[in-house]
């Protein structure tokens, strides 16, 4: 019997067992390969090094040499001349990132789980989750040995195995493609300071990447229709196609030249999905066994381990607290989805206003891509709630949106502001919006608090102060009436609680919740 196991060793796996044994749990990580393994997927974001340091791990990331990368050079979008955006226009803290070899970045995040104390287990797999009811009590390894645990962590990857099982994976309906990438040596790469970015190139039938690695080894992908690639691959073979879509990607094939592939061609079918729930009783879905969007922004590692990040939290509090456990498995399926959500209209809303290519492949895309939601929803869900990405207004600058979309965009840019004489001021809590007691997350668990949640808006969590104003905005009581409410109730100086009401109060109009 263990507290926790753990399915799966990648960086969602080994995130979240670092994350648990230092929480003080007793964490067991089953993983079915013996690190190093092959795993295709080298550009992290810079919001993914925030996690890395929190966790421990960064300065072995730092110290191993990978490629350093300025940020992300593109022919994409309303033109076919390659454009560029920097990290460091967006993210001071993390103005570089990296390229990393995924077999010995992942061997580095395993090795630091173990190191920590985790009890990691290689060349260890598991056949199924065991249920007791709707509730997981372990798991079945391939051997046929019964682990017993108070929770289970599936983090297996696009083997999803828990989703599998419980019949959660849902294809997505728009990123119906298919990838083929392979290695090459001394390809040149872009010019300095360049020299470190992806290269991203629309073409006739998709997109291709290349990612300069250490030892002056490239990746090299192309992301294609997934039917076309199927049909062209029965006729040709995969060597075969890829070679040809890579030719028809100028740029990038003017850097590989003659080479060839230093190994076999992979091929990678529907990788874009997501589980129509994520957790359970005694089960938490995290990383790609979660959900996966289309790599073009590469964010596959960034929502394993951040969603790792909420998944300590939400498991510690269903072991910690049992008061919490439901609203916190709740919370953590609202918060996690939500960086999905963003990443996926992100890549959606990109993908309809690529203009550079005419072809079949890019036309059917602009077609399906605006007939969900309207401008304004696609807006926020694009570019809320995700500061440390940072470069979402640049890429969509870039592309041609609908003009739907543009009025859209210039509305919620436009801030009502807030009276000069704050104090005096009545407001009231925005009508579709509603003050509500749920779990926030907290210092490494999710804890009782108060957030502000609303149609088509992020939940914002409040502290008990602004809960109490926003309680008592009615429309009628002024700012400086709540506020020697509040003063009163808690036995404070009104000295001290005024000024937080009014600042809170300007920044709550600012942003809509206050009217």
């Amino acid at each position: 019997m263990t507290d926790v196991v753990v399915i799966g060793g990648g960086p969602a796996g080994s995130t979240v067992a670092t994350l648990l044994t230092r929480a003080g749990l007793d964490v067991t990580v089953y993983e079915r390969e013996t690190f190093p393994r092959p795993h295709v997927g080298e550009s992290l974001l810079p919001a993914t090094l925030a996690i890395l340091d929190d966790i421990g791990v960064l300065p072995l990331i730092e110290a191993e040499g990978f490629v350093r990368k300025a940020g992300a050079t593109m022919s994409w979008g309303r033109t076919k001349e390659p454009w560029v955006w920097y990290f460091r226009e967006t993210n001071r803290r993390y103005p570089t990132s990296f390229q990393v070899s995924r077999p010995r970045f992942d061997q580095i995040l395993l090795e630091h789980s173990r190191a920590v104390g985790a009890d990691v287990r290689e060349g260890a797999g598991v056949r199924e989750v065991l249920f007791e009811g709707e509730g997981a009590t372990g798991v079945r390894l391939d051997d046929g040995t019964t682990v017993r645990a108070r929770m289970v962590v599936d983090a297996s990857g696009q083997q999803s195995l828990a989703a599998k099982q419980l019949d959660l994976k849902q294809w997505d309906g728009f990123f119906r493609n298919l990838a083929l990438y392979a290695y090459f040596d001394d390809c040149p790469h872009l010019p300095p300071p360049d020299d470190g970015n992806i290269f991203i190139e629309s073409s006739q039938g998709g997109w291709t990447w290349k990612i300069p690695l250490a030892n002056n080894v490239s990746s090299v992908g192309a992301v294609v229709d997934r039917d076309a690639g199927v049909r062209r691959i029965r006729e040709v073979g995969s060597d075969a196609y890829f070679a040809e879509q890579v030719a028809a990607a100028t740029r990038t094939a003017a850097m590989i030249g003659d080479l060839q592939p230093n190994g076999p061609v992979t091929v990678v079918r529907d990788w874009s999905y997501a589980a129509s729930r994520m957790t359970a009783p005694g089960l938490t879905l995290v990383g790609d066994a979660a959900c996966f969007v289309d790599p073009l922004f590469s964010t596959g590692v960034h929502l394993a381990v951040s969603g790792a990040h909420l998944a300590a939290a939400q498991v510690v509090s269903a072991l910690t607290d049992a008061t919490i456990a439901a609203e916190a498995a709740i919370a953590y399926e609202r918060l996690y989805r939500t960086q999905y959500e963003h990443f996926h209209q992100l890549a959606r809303l990109f993908y309809a206003g690529n203009r550079s290519v005419d072809s079949y492949f890019w036309a059917t895309r602009r077609i399906t891509a605006e007939d969900e939601r309207s401008p304004r929803e696609a807006f926020v869900r694009a570019v809320s709630g995700q500061t440390a990405a940072g470069y979402e207004r640049s890429v969509l600058s870039r592309a041609e949106l609908p003009a739907t979309f543009d009025t859209a965009l210039t509305e919620m840019q436009r801030r009502p502001s807030a009276p000069d004489d704050i104090a005096n001021a009545s407001p009231r809590l925005a009508r579709e919006l509603q003050l509500i007691r749920t779990a926030i997350l907290g210092e490494n668990r999710f804890e009782w608090g108060y957030a502000v949640r609303g149609e088509g808006r992020d939940d914002l969590p409040v502290s008990p102060l602004v809960a109490h104003l926003l309680h008592n905005a009615n429309g009628q009581r002024t700012i400086a009436e709540i506020a020697q409410a509040i003063a009163t109730e808690n036995n404070r100086p009104i000295a001290e609680i005024q000024p937080i009401a009014e600042r809170a109060a300007r920044l709550l109009i600012e942003d809509r919740v206050l009217l």
